[in-house]
């Protein structure tokens, strides 16, 4: 059986994304899995100073790296070129880590809908979102299976783009276990590092990139109400990430903060230093409107952090219940969670006991695992007719 793993997804540009991250751990996890591989071949392909991350995994019994330039040509590989590539490779399959490979042609096509982002809390206007809207209908109309990352997203996935409910099935995602846990740190490199960026004293703190659906316009005036308060403990608050989409009136809320530097804006950071930070921080706060998994709330939960969150998308989901969830709409009362949160030792306790151990629920093993039984049933399948899907049915939505 041999299945083709597109690398699309590890474009040098995505480098900071939750997609390249998916896409190249589950790729390293799947090579580990070679005791399981029984008669399972995975072809990713990759591209000399392209997609290297598929290089770099290495020949084995289970993964096969092919060389193909068509990678180089955008959109000629997402309107058919990883079809012509996986032909060559002889594939059984494809397996797409993103929704941006259209899944037409002779070779079924198991795609990952992480979320349904374009039509629930935009990251992009006008026509980007219009056509990030096309690719996920047509990933889940036309793909063989769909794999998504939270019973949230499986749901959002089958309200927008119609995909029946039995094609959709829940993987979760992992995390490196290696970096993000409760281990000790280095101190002369923690301090090193909070020297770095100016921090001092206490912090609280979020990772991910800058945009608005990660709400962090409200988590600035929840903290500006806590500076406020009398007799408070002063504190900072540091938010680690890329800039996004209309990240502009982050930075202007972060500008009105009333006292320099009481707002720390790192940029993106390699994992190591965000462990780093992370551990170093009493509070992790995810405030987000809308999320497929949200892996940085994971990575705080596994760094032993005490962690609130926003009761909402998959949130209280992929946490388990076992946080203390706010309304992300309401400034009050992200404001009285985080003091709560900063002041009561027991529930900082319960939150960094109970976040720790559902932390170890999650992991990439399992993910590939799962991700691996999926591929081997669609393809094992004798009952499955898939006719070819024509180009023109996936571009103008004709099933």
């Amino acid at each position: 059986m041999i299945i083709a793993y597109d690398t699309w997804a590890l474009r040098p540009s995505h480098r900071n994304s939750g997609i390249y991250n998916y896409a190249k751990y589950l790729l390293r996890e799947l090579q580990n899995l070679e005791g399981v591989c029984n008669e399972v071949s995975i072809r990713p392909f990759f591209s000399k100073g392209y997609s290297d991350e598929a290089a770099l995994t290495g020949a084995s019994d289970c993964i096969q790296p092919v060389e193909t330039s068509l990678l180089r040509y955008h959109r000629l590989w997402q309107l058919g070129g990883v079809t012509a590539a996986a032909t060559q490779a002889r594939a059984d399959l494809i397996f797409s880590p993103s929704t941006h490979t259209c899944p037409f042609g002779p070779i079924p096509v198991i795609t990952t809908l992480h979320d349904a982002t374009p039509d629930v809390s935009p990251c992009l206007a006008g026509w980007p979102n219009l056509l990030e809207k096309i690719r996920l209908r047509n990933a889940a109309r036309f793909s063989a299976q769909c794999i998504t990352v939270s019973e949230c997203s499986k749901r959002d996935i089958v309200k927008f783009y119609g995909a029946p409910p039995e094609k959709v099935t829940v993987v979760y995602l992992g995390y490196d276990r290696a970096v993000f846990n409760a281990s000790g740190v280095d101190r002369a490199k923690q301090a090193a590092l909070l020297q770095r960026w100016g921090i001092a004293g206490p912090y609280i703190f979020h990772h991910g990139t800058l945009q608005p659906r990660k709400n962090l316009e409200r988590l600035i005036r929840a903290c500006q109400m806590l500076w406020k308060t009398p007799g408070g403990e002063p504190f900072q608050l540091v938010l680690a990430g890329p800039l996004g989409w209309r990240y502009h009136p982050i930075l202007e809320a972060a500008g009105r903060s009333g006292v320099p530097a009481r707002v720390v804006l790192t940029g993106a950071l390699p994992d190591e230093d965000l462990a780093l930070l992370l551990k170093g921080a009493e509070l992790c706060v995810i405030p987000s409107l809308y999320e497929g998994f949200c892996l940085p709330m994971v990575e705080a939960m596994a760094c032993g952090v005490p962690t609130v969150a926003a009761h909402g998308s998959c949130l209280p989901e992929v946490s388990g219940g076992v946080l203390k969830y706010f309304d992300p709409l309401s400034v009050e009362d992200m404001a009285e969670t985080i003091r709560c949160a900063r002041t009561d030792t027991g529930l900082r306790e319960r939150l960094r006991r109970n976040g720790m151990a559902r932390a170890q629920e999650f992991s990439w093993e399992r993910c590939a695992m799962e991700t691996l039984g999926i591929l081997r049933r669609t393809v094992g399948d004798d009952d499955r007719k898939l006719a070819p899907v024509p180009l023109s049915s996936v571009l103008h939505g004709n099933s």
